[in-house]
């Protein structure tokens, strides 16, 4: 069959597990997921604190190999193993071009925790690394290649290697510097300037959903304050997280009577049609890790905390800086977890969402089905999305308010999901024991990874 007989109208054909689809809208890509070879679970996580490490007296002067290396040998330690039962690991970074000091940083972290000369990879997809860290894990589990994989990220978001320098040297990171360097990394084929689109993919979804719902400007603008609200409580009382005050001693701080007029004062302005500079990511340095085994030994090993399965992973990639590419990917993703794993929205105890900027909470809770649809901005007023509320999203804050180190931020969901599922998450424990987490992570343009754990029985 040519690739043109694919792609003709009105044909709907089957090409080795991938189902195109033409519609009035356009061709539906259905992909058929196969089920994993054997079930794996998580038995091991560990991410460092989410701050700037030179101006953090706990990880001022680390390294990226120094973080990479703390969070491995923690999550082997609650795993119970030692790090000459570890077969083969992932290094996951976002972006080392810009802010790593090593071309092969795989292997030049490896000594940091024991791991010499056994197999292992570098990889890089943007801010979605950490969800493909999870999922290249699994899958060499699932396969029967390996028995034990560790799998984690670091990146030093706030700060850039100082050149022939080591790499506990750091600088800073501005934003005008970031900028520039996108073009050597991010090839626009078609033309489209990757920075001129940020504003328009920030306001993009959440612009959709107000005119989708008749919803106001201030409507939507109370609604991602509510989430800031939220967040930011969940964040203060993590001790790992970035951000340590809340909007309400903030507001005191700045002689203002609430939260609410600071989250809509002088002092947190609209830097686009909607969002404020409070929905926008905290960047700073973070390193997290992970350990999967086979379910069957995980069980047999008799660990001291619950066993953590994944049940499976959804994947789609739209290019960035095009409209709606990342409620495309969610909706594609989302479908094909949902059949690869037979679990249904209503069995949702908790959800995690990569939130660059917090419009991203709203929609993406809806189109999982976690909360009904046309409901989630009112949700959001009402408080409901924090650790206690009865539809808690991003436990630990989120990007916004916990700290975003780009391509570690995605394991760092998982740690905080695996924490709450044992019961094990402190202060910000959810009331109520959380059985089944769903997980959506994006990054770079736009890799989609959904993603659903559950507690093993």
């Amino acid at each position: 069959m040519s690739r043109l007989a694919i792609f003709s109208p009105h044909i709907l054909c089957s090409y080795g597990a991938i189902v195109l689809q033409h519609t009035s809208k356009g061709v539906i890509v259905l992909v058929k997921l196969g089920k994993q070879a054997r079930s794996v679970s998580i038995v091991g996580v560990s991410c460092t604190p989410f701050k700037n490490f030179e101006d953090h007296p706990q990880t001022k002067g680390m390294s990226e190999g120094d973080a990479f290396g703390y969070a491995a040998l923690e999550a082997i330690q609650d795993a119970g193993l030692e790090p000459r039962d570890i077969q083969y690991f992932y290094h996951g970074a976002a972006n080392p071009f810009m802010i790593g000091d090593s071309l092969t940083p795989n292997m030049q972290v490896a000594d940091w925790f024991g791991v010499r000369g056994i197999g292992s990879v570098h990889h890089s997809e943007a801010c979605c690394t950490g969800y493909v860290a999870l999922q290249e894990a699994v899958q060499a589990v699932a396969s029967g290649t390996y028995d034990v994989v560790l799998s984690g990220a670091v990146d030093l978001a706030a700060s850039l290697p100082v050149v022939d320098a080591p790499g506990c040297f750091r600088r800073d990171f501005p934003l005008s510097e970031m900028l520039p360097s996108i073009p050597k990394v991010y090839d626009r084929a078609y033309g489209r300037p990757f920075d001129s689109a940020f504003g328009i993919s920030f306001d993009n979804w959440i612009n959709k959903y107000r005119w989708e719902y008749d919803l106001t400007a201030e409507q939507i603008d109370d609604a991602l304050n509510g989430v800031s609200k939220s967040l930011r409580r969940d964040a203060v009382l993590n001790p790992l997280a970035f951000s340590t005050k809340t909007f309400e001693e903030l507001a005191k701080e700045n002689d203002l009577p609430d939260a609410d007029a600071y989250l809509k004062g002088f002092g947190n302005p609209k830097v686009t049609q909607y969002l404020r500079v409070t929905g926008f990511e905290i960047k700073c340095d973070g390193a997290a890790a992970l350990v999967v085994m086979p379910t069957f030994m995980a069980v047999a090993r008799g660990l001291d905390h619950k066993v953590i399965d994944v049940l499976g992973t959804g994947a789609a990639a739209f290019e960035g800086a095009t409209p709606d590419n990342e409620y495309n990917g969610t909706k594609v993703g989302t479908q094909q977890v949902y059949e690869l794993t037979g679990v249904s929205p209503d069995e949702l105890d908790l959800l995690f969402v990569n939130d660059f900027f917090l419009a991203g909470d709203i929609v993406a809770a809806e189109e999982v089905g976690y909360i009904p649809r046309g409901e989630a901005w009112q949700y959001a007023i009402d408080g409901r999305m924090g650790f206690d509320g009865d539809k808690p999203i991003n436990t630990h804050g989120g990007r916004c308010n916990f700290g975003h180190a780009h391509g570690a931020s995605g394991v760092a969901d998982v740690v905080e999901a695996v924490k709450q599922m044992r019961g094990e998450a402190g202060a910000t424990q959810m009331p109520k024991v959380p059985q089944t987490t769903f997980l959506r992570g994006f990054g770079g343009g736009q890799n989609i990874r959904c993603q659903i754990l559950r507690t093993h029985d």
